[in-house]
């Protein structure tokens, strides 16, 4: 009857082990796959973070250029006014979504752009306004913008690092890029 008794006891007691090791790898399994899919959405909402952020750095550069022949050829009315504050407005909403998403390296070159481009539209407002500080200018003020662009491929390019799509950036080196055909350095 002992012997029965153990043998009914190890059977259920072995079921038992078996059943709660099989949970128990279930659990690991759910949590690795939660795991995973918590990590395929960081990455997607960094990655649309990243094109809206480098999108509308980009059309403010575009639209500070745009503001600036205007300045350059005709007096700077409503609508001009308007394009410009809307580009702007949009690479700040865009900016401080960053700020929350971003990773340090990231976020040091989307702030150097930010930085840049807020001192050109400080400078084209007060050019604007005819309260130009010492040495600004209408080229100056283009010059200043030009040098945006190198910083907008800096921030593309730790962007696209940290989605896992570019090599790091070498620092202080412009990429080359293509242009019909050729191959052009820097811009």
């Amino acid at each position: 009857m002992i012997i029965a008794v153990a043998g009914v006891a190890g059977t259920l007691g072995g079921s038992f082990l078996t059943q709660r090791v099989a949970e128990r790898a279930k659990r690991r399994e759910l949590a690795l796959v939660r795991t995973q899919e918590e990590a395929r959405e960081t990455r997607q909402l960094r990655r649309t973070c990243y094109v809206e952020l480098n999108r509308d750095a980009r059309q403010f550069t575009t639209a500070l250029n745009r503001h600036l022949h205007v300045m350059r050829e005709r007096g700077v009315g409503d609508a001009d006014i308007a394009a410009l504050d809307e580009a702007k407005a949009a690479h700040r909403d865009r900016y401080s979504e960053a700020q929350m998403i971003a990773p340090d390296e990231v976020l040091a070159r989307a702030s150097a752009v930010n930085q840049a481009l807020n001192a050109v539209y400080g400078q084209v407002k007060r050019l604007e306004r005819g309260e130009p500080g010492p040495g600004e200018t209408v080229d100056a003020a283009a010059r200043a913008r030009e040098e945006v662009w190198e910083l907008l491929r800096a921030m593309r390019g730790a962007m696209r690092h940290d989605l896992g799509v570019a090599t790091a950036p070498v620092p202080g080196v412009a990429p080359a890029r293509r242009s019909e055909g050729r191959v052009l350095a820097g811009g």
